[in-house]
């Protein structure tokens, strides 16, 4: 059996972090942990080193297929005990690592909590010791957290499945109320497991928000922000991430850079996989500077060197909009986060809630409209059932909340896209809850409430990010405010 001295070594480790040796030793003693730091403050490695030194498996359940892929490659350099299972495999392929995993190949699993509904991987698992479970994105089991994936809010049920292995949740950014969700979704009492917040500090990111007139005005900064930036290191510009909320604003923006004559790429949902993947290596390669992103780009990336990251639009949380500014500067160099914004950019964001939170009325509708369409059903395409449930408004996209619901309780089974969608079950108490589900729609604006303050606050970005977050307030010296006070 390795040591804990020997395994440091394969991951090239000198010295640990933070609370980084006193997690890894309290995984060891069999003990559970809620650990929040910071993007690029070494979370992954509180799991992946007992993992190493624990005799079974340990499944490390992560929100992105990408994010895993990443994550797998980097550790088959130190181990070829690691591998995933997920829908980008081929069925040869799956069937293949769930019979190695029968046979004990694995010391890591890296899937997502969607894998659990397969009948044929809870077979394979069920065999194995499980020695410790991960949870990675661990904001994602809440749903007062800024990212809420009805699937992680199987954890308890998974943690059963699996008999209650030593279990340790990680995350970037979560608040009091967060955290006392993630722990209560985890199926824990409070004193089953220790809280490990090595706080949000990240000192050497300049902060800095500018409310524009109109678009052409921001666009027009965010250029002149650009060009400054490619004077620098021999006329080659420095890694920057624009990040957008909307794919047709970035693709409108994306023409403004090439009339101007700026190099970059554009990274999206629209794209398909292979395109996406090859941009994404681009950029952390440094084969690309600049590159135009939604939210789907960045999660779990690796790159420590971006030296800026621009919001060209408003957040909709201050907590997305403090995990996505993290993704810089993770080397510990000096970086910058611009923000710019118009008042416009608030009535999208109150669109995005209104999508993503739908009534029970709603609901209803799309369940009945699904019973009652029978075995025509599977010959329907989005647009079609679209069409039937909000009429003529194409913009509005509750039916895409409305059917990740009703696969997540498992009301239907199949998707839109193959031409399989069935109704299979009924509709639960919880989805027809109106008071629940405007509960859950007044936090979402709360929370961008809450990122239209920092935004328009006249004191210490930093400050406010700190009581934002429960923590004591400081003036930082390194914001837009400070720098003119």
């Amino acid at each position: 059996m390795q040591s804990l001295e020997s395994v440091k070594k394969l991951f090239q480790i000198s010295e640990f972090r933070s609370f980084q040796e006193d997690i890894i030793q309290r995984i060891l003693g069999g003990q559970h942990c809620l650990v929040i730091m910071p993007t690029g403050m070494g979370k992954s490695l509180c799991y992946q080193i007992p993992a190493l030194l624990l005799d079974g498996l340990t499944i490390v359940i992560s929100p992105l297929i990408a994010l895993m892929y990443d994550q797998v490659m980097a550790l088959k350099k130190i181990t070829p005990e690691v591998t995933f299972i997920n829908s980008s495999l081929s069925k040869e392929e799956r069937i293949f690592r769930l019979d190695e995993l029968k046979k004990g190949k694995y010391k890591i699993l890296y899937i997502t909590p969607e894998r659990f509904r397969s009948k044929f991987f809870v077979e394979a698992i069920r065999g194995q010791k499980i020695s410790l479970l991960a949870i990675d994105e661990a904001h994602c089991i809440s749903q007062w957290g800024h990212d809420f994936r009805p699937d992680y809010s199987r954890i308890a049920e998974i943690r059963s499945i699996l008999d209650s292995p030593t279990t340790i949740a990680l995350t970037a950014t979560a608040t009091k109320h967060v955290q006392k969700d993630i722990i209560e979704q985890l199926g824990f009492d409070s004193n089953e497991i220790k809280l490990y917040h090595s706080g949000i500090a990240r000192p050497n990111l300049y902060l800095h928000v500018e409310q524009n007139v109109d678009e052409p005005e921001k666009w027009k900064s965010i250029l002149k922000l650009i060009r400054n930036d490619q004077g620098l290191q021999n006329g080659k510009s420095s890694s920057t991430l624009v990040y957008f909320n909307l794919i047709d604003k970035l693709e409108k923006f994306s023409d403004y850079l090439s009339t101007n004559r700026i190099e970059h790429s554009v990274y999206h949902g629209r794209l398909n996989a292979k395109d996406r993947n090859r941009i994404q290596r681009n950029f952390l390669e440094n084969k690309t500077q600049i590159l135009l992103a939604t939210n789907a780009f960045g999660m779990g990336v690796d790159k420590p060197d971006i030296r800026k990251i621009i919001h060209a639009e408003l957040p909709i949380s201050i907590e997305s909009y403090y995990q996505e500014i993290g993704r810089s500067g993770r080397d510990g160099q000096d970086s910058e986060c611009y923000l710019y914004y118009v008042e416009n950019d608030l009535a999208v964001l109150m669109d995005f809630i209104e999508w993503q939170n739908p009534d029970s009325q709603f609901i209803k509708k799309v369940y009945d409209t699904f019973h009652h369409a029978g075995e025509k059903l599977t010959s329907w395409d989005y647009q079609e059932i679209q069409s039937k449930v909000v009429f003529k408004n194409r913009g509005d996209h509750r039916l895409q909340t409305v059917l990740n619901l009703l696969d997540r309780y498992s009301v239907t089974s199949g998707d839109v896209e193959n031409y399989n969608l069935k109704l299979i079950g009924t509709l639960p108490q919880e989805l027809t809850d109106e008071a629940k589900l405007e509960s859950k729609k007044k936090n979402s604006l709360k929370k961008l409430y809450e990122m239209l303050m920092y935004s328009k606050a006249e004191k210490c970005r930093r400050a406010f990010l700190y009581n934002y977050f429960g923590e004591e307030p400081t003036f930082c010296g390194n914001c837009d405010y400070c720098k003119m006070n």
